[in-house]
Parts: structure tokens; sequence; C-alpha cells
């Protein structure tokens, strides 16, 4: 039996996350987060003290284990959702996530975990890197504007504090570093469905996908 892929692609603070959760919950698939992968190994780097701009010394990736579990992830056992989203990490999480060993490894992962099961899976590279096959593509972009606006009210339900002018540079600049980075750059697969999602609620754009889905069925 051939298990259904779903890739939701994007920069960051588009909404893929919240929507690609929203349509793995309502479809009964199994929800996973790429980005949260390069996160925890952020997490990890910086509780070990490790040099983060010293590639060769994330060979540690290869004895973490990771599992999704209702929405959260697990490293090395222990649930980390929360921890992965401070500052520090998201300052960091693009430099960690442009290393070609960290990079591979987490595919590997990935592409293990989608053979078990129907996924939603979402990222920057999963639909034409980790999932080049996926049965549904789709790309999810949205204004700087309108992406900083949704991190800041994120970080505020989070409890995190945030200036939103500086949370709109950041976004740029991660933009630029996740778009130009050599390996496995931010971009779209040629066959994926793009959606704007600045002027669009999170329902609406779940009714798109999902309707989308049922209409190729």
């Amino acid at each position: 039996m051939e298990h259904i892929q779903i890739a939701i692609d994007g920069p960051a603070g588009a909404g893929k996350s919240t929507i690609a959760q929203m349509i793995a919950k309502q479809l009964g698939y199994t929800y996973i987060d790429t980005g949260a992968m390069y996160r925890a190994i952020t997490l990890k780097a910086l509780k070990q003290n490790i040099k983060l701009d010293i590639e060769d010394n994330f060979e540690f990736v290869k004895e973490t284990s990771f599992e999704f579990i209702d929405g959260a992830l697990y490293m090395d056992n222990i649930d980390v959702s929360k921890n992965i989203r401070t500052h520090k990490v998201s300052n960091n999480v693009s430099l960690v996530s442009s290393y070609i060993n960290v990079r591979e490894e987490c595919v590997r992962i990935q592409r293990t975990i989608a053979e078990k099961g129907n996924v939603v899976m979402d990222g920057r590279d999963i639909g034409y890197i980790v999932l080049p096959d996926a049965d549904y593509k789709f790309y999810l972009t949205a204004s700087i504007e309108k992406r900083a606006e949704r991190r800041y009210k994120d970080n505020c339900t989070r409890g995190i504090k945030s200036d939103l002018s500086i949370l709109k540079e950041k976004i740029r600049t991660r933009d630029h570093l996740d778009s130009t980075r050599e390996h496995s750059p931010l971009k779209p697969a040629e066959d994926a469905i793009m959606i704007d999602t600045s002027e669009l609620s999170i329902k609406q754009v779940v009714d798109l996908i999902t309707n989308q889905i049922k209409e190729v069925d």
C-alpha cells in the first residue's frame, strides 16, 4: 500500500506549520515539522556550548533521535517543542540548517518517517529535495509585513517578548540566508501550487488546500 505524501514549503512566517498541522489533523495524517528538527539540533548544540560556525562540530546529529508524537517533537526522547522557539535558537537555525551533513541526516530521517504512513510535511525544500515524488505540493508565501505580524502574535501567545520592527528585519535576513544557501535553498518545487496567504485566514488556506486535494482525488 502506497502512502500519501503532502509537501508544504514556504518562508518563515507564511503560516505553513499551523496550516500543515491542521490539514494533518483533518485528514488523520502524521504531521512532520522539518523546521523543528533543525531548531532542535541548534538547541542541542547551544546546550552543549558547541561552536556553531564549525560544520564538523555537528557529527552528533547522527547519534540524535527524533520522533513526532501528536504534533510534538521529541529529541532523544525529550519533548523540545517549546524550547526550540526561543530567540537564541531562531537567530542561529539558518546557519545550522545550511550545513550539508546536518541536512543529509535530517532528510534521511524525514524520508524514513514518510515511508511509514500518510504524512503532511512542511519545510523549505520538501517538494523538490525531501519528497520530490509527493502526491501534492504547495508553496505558501506572504508579505514580510504580514509574516512579521504573525510571528509577533505567536511570540506573544508563547510569552516571548518581541519587537515588531526587529522581527521584520530578522525575517528579511532569514529569507536571504535561506534562499541563497548552497545546499537545498528555499524555493518552490516546479510543480508546486503557489498560495499567497497575506490576505487569507488560516481556515481559508486550509480549505483551499484540502479542496484541491479532494478535486484531484
